[in-house]
């Protein structure tokens, strides 16, 4: 034994590479990994920086959609305060997205909790809840559009038979009340299973010691969801408000199928704005302005969310 933990007298230290031939492989590897990253660099560059660029030099110039451009910085961001049009859009697409993200948001964590627990049919029915996010937005607004329908829709017919309406009902442009609970309706029916999803993911993350622990312990169903759930899902829970917030301040779809912005420009959102300044009224410049807005708008709630985020998990 001792004979066998005596290291050997013959033997040699391993021999180290001289720092040239370091520093050559360190240089490959380097060489090997920036190949690796230079087509998605590249896909980057070309389709999200270029882009972004172009929009922020628009914005400071009188730019046509057929013409020459003219700068005319900074008059852009400053005729926006005389838009009304922009005002009423601002005020409706941040009321909108208060709406749809408190009520997104408690649907899609109460089936996330309705479907958590593995039981005959559970299966069935987290397909069916994530089933309508297979059809594409666009087409689900004029599924929409035909359902609610005041001359061909189902829904008035029905809701007219139970006598719940009286005649019919003009959902997408009768009132700005209705209009906007159309558009919201869609939403929920739309991504409601897959924010669900996401929960659903997060609530499995969570490990079942800690509820069997808690369990032991003595904790009632209210103290392990106050204490246990919420805490360990808070990071799931951030990524799901920022998808819904950032989804909500760029609503187009729904808006521009179902209410073309009625009535009376009552649901007309900031995207929607943005389209007609750059294809109705052929002002690009207008329109880039308003789109670099909306972008420091975005950038400040994601750096404000995450930091919040960052400070709670410490």
């Amino acid at each position: 034994m001792v004979a066998l933990l005596t290291p050997r007298r013959d033997a040699r230290p391993r021999a180290v590479p001289p720092a040239p031939a370091r520093r050559r492989r360190h240089r490959r590897r380097a060489l090997v990994g920036a190949a690796y990253a230079s087509p998605t660099a590249l896909m980057v560059g070309l389709f999200f920086v270029l882009p972004l660029l172009l929009v922020g030099w628009m914005s400071l110039h009188r730019w046509p959609l057929l013409g020459v451009p003219e700068l005319n910085a900074p008059e852009n961001y400053a005729d926006l305060g005389d838009n009304s049009l922009l005002r009423t859009a601002t005020w409706f697409t941040l009321k909108y997205t208060v709406v749809v993200t408190v009520l997104l948001f408690a649907v899609s964590f109460g089936l996330a909790l309705l479907v958590q627990r593995r039981r005959p049919g559970v299966a069935l029915f987290r397909t069916a809840f994530f089933l309508p996010m297979a059809v594409g937005f666009a087409s689900a607004s004029l599924l929409f559009l035909g359902l609610l329908s005041d001359e061909i829709g189902p829904v008035t017919r029905a809701l007219d038979a139970l006598g719940l309406v009286d005649g019919y009902v003009s959902w997408t442009s009768g009132s700005p009340n209705t209009a906007l609970a159309s558009s919201v309706a869609l939403v929920l029916w739309r991504f409601a299973g897959f924010n669900m999803l996401i929960l659903l993911t997060g609530l499995q993350a969570i490990p079942l010691e800690v509820y069997e622990a808690a369990r032991i312990d003595g904790a009632g169903r209210w103290q392990t969801f106050r204490r246990i759930t919420l805490p360990l899902l808070r990071p799931t829970i951030a990524l799901v408000l920022t998808l819904m917030v950032t989804g909500s301040l760029l609503a187009f779809d729904q808006f521009w199928i179902l209410t073309r912005g009625g009535p009376d420009n009552s649901t007309t959102s900031l995207v929607m704005v943005i389209y007609r300044d750059a294809f109705i009224r052929l002002d690009l410049g207008s329109a880039a302005a308003i789109s670099v807005l909306l972008l420091a708008v975005l950038i400040v709630f994601n750096v404000v969310q995450l930091g919040v985020l960052r400070r709670r998990s410490q």
